[in-house]
């Protein structure tokens, strides 16, 4: 079986534009993405699935330096961009993170597709029942459920936000959630607004010198450690469909 973890990204994000290419300690939050994706231990590949847009260029420069692979499709139908991207590059099963997550932490990723594995399910992830921080978010499904999905999905926001034609359809599809012992979702670690992005900088400044690849609960201790810095971002109220 071929894991493929695929990563959208665009540029024109419409609370925070270019949010994906925004510089911490003069790096690219998505080059910190990546970074933390390829110590993924249980995924053969990683691909940047971004968009024909013109405005999407310097994603592409970025995987180019990186030696990532990418793939260009729709903008607006991301339902197909991801079909298109796991079908050209032959993955079994997907794992879909989205490119506002820097801080997210591969071991959380590895314990989402061991659940698949092991449970044999068509869908499981970390946002169903939501306990981990936001920021964490993985999700992991067959290219068997992703292709009916993309075949069959007609209503909007089925199309421009992947997985929700299959985790509203229990009657069809086995979905499974990996949860944390403790609910950890008041936490906030994902970029769409600059209040976030002001928080990730200074998770990433006080982290990343000292051990770039921190985890989950090094975030946890820091923010314990400075229980303010929670109130940065915390009146951001997440987008709808945004798991």
């Amino acid at each position: 079986m071929k894991t493929v973890i695929i990563v959208q990204a665009r540029m024109t994000s419409t609370r925070l534009p270019g949010k994906v290419l925004k510089t911490v300690l003069g790096k690219a939050l998505l080059e910190y993405q990546i970074e933390r994706l390829k110590m993924v231990q249980l995924a053969e590949q990683i691909i940047i699935a971004t968009t024909i847009n013109s405005t999407d260029q310097p994603i592409i420069d970025l995987c180019q330096r990186l030696s990532v692979p990418y793939y260009r499709g729709s903008e607006d139908d991301v339902l197909a961009r991801y079909y298109e991207a796991a079908t050209l590059y032959g993955a079994d099963a997907i794992v879909r993170v989205t490119s506002d997550c820097p801080l997210i932490d591969p071991t959380v990723i590895d314990e989402v597709i061991d659940y698949y594995i092991s449970n044999e399910c068509d869908y499981v992830s970390n946002t169903m029942d939501r306990t981990y921080p936001r920021g964490m978010d993985t999700e992991v499904f067959s290219y068997k459920v992703l292709k009916e999905a993309f075949k069959n999905a007609v209503e909007l926001p089925e199309r421009e936000h992947v997985t929700p034609f299959i985790y509203h359809r229990p009657e069809k599809y086995s979905l499974e959630s990996v949860k944390m012992m403790s609910d950890k979702s008041h936490y906030r670690w994902t970029v769409d607004t600059i209040e976030d992005f002001k928080l990730i900088k200074k998770i990433l400044s006080n982290l990343y010198p000292i051990n770039p690849q921190f985890s989950m609960q090094d975030c946890l201790k820091l923010l314990q450690k400075y229980p303010e810095w929670e109130r940065i971002n915390k009146h951001i109220e997440q987008k709808a469909y945004g798991k």
